[in-house]
């Protein structure tokens, strides 16, 4: 006799979850690359997710030569100056936060100008800079009008979800 397929809910249980579907959602997640799995079957749902964590790395575009490194000249020493008052630090509370994790891009090609510069005024809706998240460009729009007051990112930088990326004022 040939032996039926087992569905995901075990007969001996029911609403208990079959440990080999969950191995084998785990498993298509790995193979894809993707975070995030759910499938709904028969009333029963199964959510598996996965952490990624992104190694900082350099990044350049397609295209860019490859960044050339000069040693630094030896530094002849210094009496240390007196430090000046550091101006007060903009409020990162208010800050532009990334939406997603990603690759920040803060002009849309190497060779053009930056979205936006520290004092520049913006409108809301304006683009400030681009996320890349698995190959798709996100422009990041200004959430309100206002005056950039510090750009927390550099180009190419990985983010992560919620990384403060630009103060605006």
């Amino acid at each position: 006799m040939a032996e039926q397929p087992k569905s995901p809910v075990s007969p001996d249980a029911p609403g208990a979850i079959d440990p080999k579907l969950v191995r084998k959602l785990a498993d298509i997640l790995t193979t894809t690359g993707l975070t995030e799995i759910e499938v709904e079957q028969g009333g029963l749902r199964i959510r598996v997710a996965r952490e990624i964590t992104v190694a900082a790395a350099p990044v350049t575009y397609a295209g860019a030569p490859a960044p050339h490194y000069a040693p630094a000249p030896a530094a002849a020493p210094v009496a240390a100056p007196v430090a000046a008052p550091a101006p007060a630090a903009p409020d990162r509370a208010n800050a532009v936060k990334s939406p997603m994790v990603g690759t920040v891009y803060l002009k849309s090609s190497p060779d053009a100008a930056p979205f936006v510069k520290v004092g520049d005024k913006v409108a809301a809706g304006q683009t400030l800079l681009i996320v890349e998240a698995m190959k798709t460009m996100n422009p990041i729009p200004a959430p309100k009008a206002g005056t950039i007051i510090e750009i927390i990112v550099e180009d190419a930088q990985p983010v992560e979800f919620g990384e403060p990326l630009v103060v605006i004022e």
